[in-house]
């Protein structure tokens, strides 16, 4: 079987699928020297122009540096430093635009050169072969390498890999029209770039080396050839012209007849590529010790006076390449970075040059063929016609991509293997329809990736919370069983009997009671929101009694007096809570005026609750004084007697204390009953006595007699009323007082009053039979 090599010495070379040849437009540069950039004004420098991570700013405002010197590190293998093309002083760290198809900005670094151009101090070293793998690895990291054909991959993580490489190919193909940067360095460092090879050839150990270049770059071609004429392992493949034969799969097609897999790097096949302009970077780095600081960028389009390739700094803006150049369109209409086949737009022409930047695309209104231009149609709807498929180096299906892109069907997407898209163009480049394929393919791209950005937080923040929730279950359970065995050591010491073991015991003991405390204040709470309303209409039920005339004036004198004292008694309530609140704290505060209330209802519920069961007692008591041969009883004082026997039976101190003002009310209106029946007793005397004349013993004189007897007695009997009216007043203002009193009075003063309640039973019981033995004197009379 035919090896790679003995068919690419014949000429014979394998092809890949579509493809198609644009007008090269080459002829505007090709011929012409590469020219040196005069140094700007200014520099704007992206911290991040790579495939990766931005690296850690080492410099700050107002910091002066030297040219070749660092101004930010990598901590990372996919970070790439970056350094300062010239001499200066750092002016400003701020967002600014970078070349990207989005338009968006990115940190960078502002420097204003000073003119003097001053180099650090640098090492150089003639002889790579002196230097360990490692050695060169580590000088092509510091000095912020990457690829330079357009992806950026860091360069130091490609040529470290570990696997088996059996072709090493340098791409020199440059099949986008316009761009011939790396075709002019290879005619005019043709040398350094074979330096480069070499040191890759060093790291990598090859079986063999392939130059791929198209046949329509002679110069570079003979150049090539008579560099490499005394190195049998590098062959030239001089490839026929067709775009874009420069992809990375698609010359590695080209030259070994493999295709790599979706989703395979070809260094698993054994396979390692590099760039023309990174082998040169290459070898001025390992040799020379100069970083990355400048590159050759393709300046063309017919809107410029002098189209050119120019050696420009990295961070020199775009209009002064093309003012360079005799760029004189004012409004600045088409500026595009990169080939019309894979270029992008730029926003305005203050763009930096970073280290992908290989052409800058100035053209005319009628070179340019756009959609949006005033030469060209308008986007139409795809007609389905397939060229696009056709021409598709990566097989891909390019219409369904657009349908899918279009109704964000990222799932389809992928199955359409959208991330294979290579962006070349040419599907763009062939539409009937003028739709800009590339364009909606970007945007795809870029929102899944935003997407899987989202989702690799996502993940790692449950992540992070189910550790959380697992950490916390551990110091629960960790916290669970310290308190148990803290627990059990406790009871151990308690039943020992020492000092110490008493002494824990009582704050044990005090702990529960402060918990039960605790729940008791938390219940009471509860229990006050809930009850707050019946409590209120209660007592105002109980506040507003009506007083019914149908009674004795001696109940409505009670009813008054309950009325009063239960006023005076919530009005006490309320002062005590707003003394509370102002002086106490807020749980405080809180407490205390439910504990009262509920200490009163609970004295009040026990007395009449003992009342009641001593009802019986206290009206057999009464009946017994009232049959007795030495008193005559009425009704109204049979109900006091049973009050007043209710109120002894009553052993409860706090019962007692409750219930006396009912004593005390009692005590009053017997004593004003048995005055006034007195006085009474004595003014139907004084009548007699006055009357001089014999009273008739007819029936008709005694029935006279007896009508005057009652109407005087009715007047008294009015005249009593009213002054027990004022009695009892002053008899429940007294009681109350008394009642405030009584609240703090001893056993001794509590059995004193007892014994006034028997007394006051005497003189009521005294009092009536005084009353009925006058009533019996001024009849007989």
């Amino acid at each position: 079987m035919e090896s790679v090599i003995e068919r690419i010495k014949r000429g014979s070379f394998s092809q890949f699928h579509g493809g198609i040849h644009p007008p090269e437009q080459k002829f505007l540069t090709c011929s012409k020297p590469i020219a040196s950039a005069q140094i700007p004004e200014q520099l704007i420098i992206p911290i991040r122009q790579h495939i990766g991570q931005a690296g850690n700013v080492m410099v700050k405002v107002g910091d002066k540096v030297l040219k070749g010197q660092m101004l930010s590190d990598c901590d990372s293998p996919m970070s790439v430093p970056i350094h300062a093309p010239t001499s200066g002083t750092i002016t400003a760290i701020k967002s600014m635009a970078i070349p990207h198809p989005s338009g968006l900005s990115e940190a960078c670094i502002i420097l204003t050169p000073d003119g003097e151009d001053t180099w650090k101090q640098r090492h150089i070293c003639p002889d790579f072969h002196s230097l360990s793998k490692t050695q060169i690895l580590e000088k092509i990291a510091n000095a912020g390498i990457s690829g330079m054909g357009g992806a950026g991959f860091p360069t130091q993580v490609k040529v470290s890999t570990l696997a088996k490489i059996n072709y090493l190919i340098i791409n020199a193909a440059e099949c986008e029209p316009y761009i011939t940067a790396d075709d002019l360095l290879l005619q005019e460092h043709s040398p350094t770039i074979l330096d480069g090879i070499k040191i890759l050839d060093h790291l990598l150990t090859p079986k063999n080396i392939l130059i791929g270049i198209e046949e329509n770059k002679t110069k570079a071609i003979a150049a090539l050839k008579k560099a490499t004429a005394d190195i049998d392992h590098i062959d030239v493949c001089v490839i026929p012209t067709k775009y874009p034969s420069g992809g990375e799969k698609q010359l590695i097609q080209i030259l070994t007849g493999q295709e790599v897999p979706s989703g395979v790097l070809p260094s698993s096949l054994g396979i390692v590529m590099q760039n023309v302009a990174t082998c040169f970077a290459i070898a001025d780095a390992v040799i020379n010790d100069t970083p990355l600081i400048k590159r050759v960028v393709t300046v063309s389009g017919q809107a410029l006076e002098k189209p050119q390739n120019i050696w420009a700094l990295i961070g020199t803006p775009v209009g002064f390449l093309t003012a360079q150049c005799g760029y004189n369109n004012s409004q600045n209409r088409h500026l595009i970075m990169g080939g019309p086949m894979m270029g992008f737009s730029l926003p305005h022409d203050q763009i930096p040059v970073i280290k992908t930047t290989n052409c800058i695309l100035a053209p005319s209104e009628i070179e340019i063929a756009s959609p949006f231009s005033s030469t060209s149609s308008k986007e139409v709807e795809c007609i389905r016609c397939g060229q696009c498929a056709d021409v598709c180096p990566a097989q891909l299906l390019p219409q369904e991509l657009l349908w899918s892109a279009k109704a964000k069907d990222q799932a389809q997407l992928a199955k359409l293997n959208l991330f294979d898209c290579i962006e070349c163009g040419a599907c763009a480049y062939v539409c009937p329809s003028q739709i800009p394929l590339v364009h909606y393919y970007r945007v795809a791209k870029a929102e899944i990736r935003q997407q899987k950005l989202l989702d690799i937080k996502a993940e790692k923040a449950k992540v992070r919370f189910e550790a959380r929730k697992q950490r916390l279950e551990r110091e629960k359970v960790a916290r669970v069983e310290k308190h148990k065995k803290a627990a059990e050591a406790r009871k151990i010491r308690m039943n020992t009997d020492t000092s110490a073991a008493k002494s824990e015991k009582s704050a044990v003991a005090d702990a529960l009671a402060r918990v039960k405390a605790k729940k008791a204040q938390a219940s009471i709470k509860q229990n006050t929101a809930e009850g707050s309303i019946t409590s209120t209409v209660e007592i105002t039920a109980e506040s507003v009694a009506p007083i019914n005339d149908s009674k004795s004036p001696v109940a409505n004198a009670i009813a008054r007096a309950k009325a009063k004292k239960i006023a005076q008694k919530n009005q006490a309530q309320i002062e005590s809570l707003d003394t509370l609140q102002n002086n106490e704290s807020p749980s405080s505060s809180q407490a205390a005026p439910v504990v009262i209330d509920k200490k009163a209802k609970v004295d009040v519920a026990i007395a009449k609750e003992k009342a009641n069961e001593n009802k019986p007692q206290a009206e057999a008591e009464a009946e017994k004084i009232s049959n007795s041969p030495t008193a005559q009883v009425d009704t109204t004082t049979k109900a006091l007697l049973i009050e007043v026997v209710n109120l002894a039976s009553v052993s409860d101190d706090k019962a007692t204390q409750a219930l006396n003002k009912k004593v005390k009310v009692a005590a009053a209106i017997a004593k004003a009953k048995a005055k006034a029946k007195t006085k009474t007793a004595a003014s139907l005397a004084a009548e007699t006595s006055f009357d001089r004349t014999e009273p008739s013993t007819t029936p008709a004189n005694i029935d006279v007699m007896q009508y005057s007897d009652t109407a005087a007695q009715v007047k008294n009997v009015e005249e009593a009323k009213a002054k027990e009216s004022q009695q009892i007043s002053n008899a429940t203002s007294s009681s109350i007082k008394s009642e405030q009193d009584s609240m703090l009075a001893t056993q001794a003063d509590i059995a004193a009053t007892k014994k006034a309640r028997v007394a006051a039973v005497v003189a009521k019981a005294k009092a009536k039979k005084l009353a009925a033995s006058s009533n019996k004197s001024t009849t007989s009379e």
